[in-house]
């Protein structure tokens, strides 16, 4: 597998929020932590291009602190089974909105084995008896997700729940059927990777 590719691929792998992810990962450079920022002034309207780029900035501080604290609050309010419903209906989401996702599904055309092949061209996947696991390769340079993935939010580990709904998607999508999905192991459970057990 093509490392750079495989890198490339896991940024966009595990996403619950698009909107928050193409905002966040917008003109990095220089950038202070969400708390340092100045107040967020929705609707101004930028003279120049650094006005323009200091708000982007402004922009995705703001969001990076309202998703933090949404999951802050989901984490005090929620019961763990409502938590897990809302972050896998963003896994969900996540799959709709990435092609890449859904053309493993589509090459699949209702055959694990093809499935399987078209897996291997993002992720490490290999068939063990009824079971099929998928791996983001034997350790991760960090949470791949954009929303959480410079945050130090550990949100229990639930958020991985968004990642493992993106793969049932991508399983029931491609051969038509519900499938169990496990989280063996990942980053914010304090793994070396992300490695998830399908149920075939």
């Amino acid at each position: 597998m093509d490392r750079s590719l495989f890198l490339k691929r896991m940024a966009g792998v595990g996403c619950c929020a698009a909107m928050v992810s193409t905002l966040i990962s917008t003109a990095y450079a220089g950038t202070s932590s969400p708390s340092t920022t100045r107040s967020f002034i929705p609707g101004a309207a930028p003279d120049d291009k650094s006005d323009e780029l200091a708000n982007t900035k402004m922009e995705r501080d703001f969001i990076l602190n309202w998703v933090n604290d949404l999951m802050d609050t989901m984490d005090k309010v929620l019961d763990e089974e409502t938590y897990i419903k809302l972050i896998e209906g963003c896994g969900r989401g996540c799959y709709n909105r990435h092609q890449f996702k859904k053309d493993i599904s589509i090459a699949a055309q209702g055959d694990l084995d093809k499935l399987l092949i078209a897996y291997k061209k993002n992720f490490e996947v290999w068939k063990e008896n009824d079971t099929v696991h998928i791996r983001y390769g034997e350790k991760s340079p960090g949470c791949y997700c954009p929303v959480l993935k410079n945050q130090a939010y550990n949100t229990k580990g639930l958020h991985c729940n968004c990642t493992k709904a993106t793969h049932q998607a991508i399983f029931e999508n491609a051969l038509g059927r519900p499938f169990k999905v496990d989280i063996l192991e990942s980053i914010r459970r304090g793994g070396q990777t992300c490695h998830f057990l399908v149920h075939i």
